[in-house]
C-alpha cells in the first residue's frame, strides 16, 4: 500500500468494490461498454495483479487498475480509470505507476491500447509499436 496527497494505492483484490468498477466500465468509458456484469466480474477474477486508489478518509475506490499477464515476461494493462470526482489529483498517473513501476511486473513488457491516453502512457516509456513487428485481431462485432 503507498499512499499519494488524499488517497492511497492498494493491489489487494478483497478490497475492489466491484460495484464502483462496474458503474465505471458499464457506463463511464468508451472501452467497457460491451461487457456485462458477469464478464466483469470474470476478468476481475482472472486479473494477474489489480490496483485500486482508495480515499484515505472514506476507504471509498476512486480509481481503479486491471492486468493480465503471462507472469514471467510480459503483461496487459487494462481498464485503467479514475471516477470523475476523484480526477486532477494525478490518480491516473500513479495508478499506472503502481501498476507498472512499482509491482511485481516492474522488469515486464507491458501492452496497452488507448483511444484517447497516449500522453498519460508516453510518461512511462510507452510508444507507437514498430512498424510491421505489432499485429491485433479486432473483435469481430466491432467493438473495442
Amino acid at each position: 500500500m503507498r499512499t499519494v496527497g488524499a488517497y492511497e494505492l492498494d493491489d489487494d483484490p478483497a478490497r475492489v468494490d466491484l460495484d464502483v468498477v462496474w458503474k465505471c466500465l458499464s457506463t463511464d468509458v468508451y472501452w467497457g461498454k460491451w461487457r456485462d456484469r458477469e464478464q466483469v466480474e470474470k476478468v476481475f477474477r482472472n486479473a494477474w495483479r489489480v490496483v485500486g486508489a482508495y480515499e484515505t478518509s472514506s476507504g471509498r475506490l476512486v480509481g481503479f487498475a486491471r492486468a493480465f499477464s503471462d507472469t514471467i515476461g510480459s503483461a496487459y494493462l487494462a481498464d485503467v480509470f479514475v471516477v470523475d470526482e476523484a480526477r486532477g489529483a494525478g490518480l491516473g498517473k500513479e495508478l499506472v505507476r503502481e501498476m507498472i513501476d512499482n509491482g511485481p511486473g516492474a522488469e515486464f513488457r507491458w501492452m496497452l491500447h488507448t483511444a484517447d491516453a497516449h500522453g498519460l502512457y508516453r510518461r512511462f516509456g510507452f510508444g507507437d509499436p514498430p512498424e510491421g513487428q505489432y499485429m491485433e485481431r479486432t473483435r469481430a462485432n466491432g467493438q473495442v
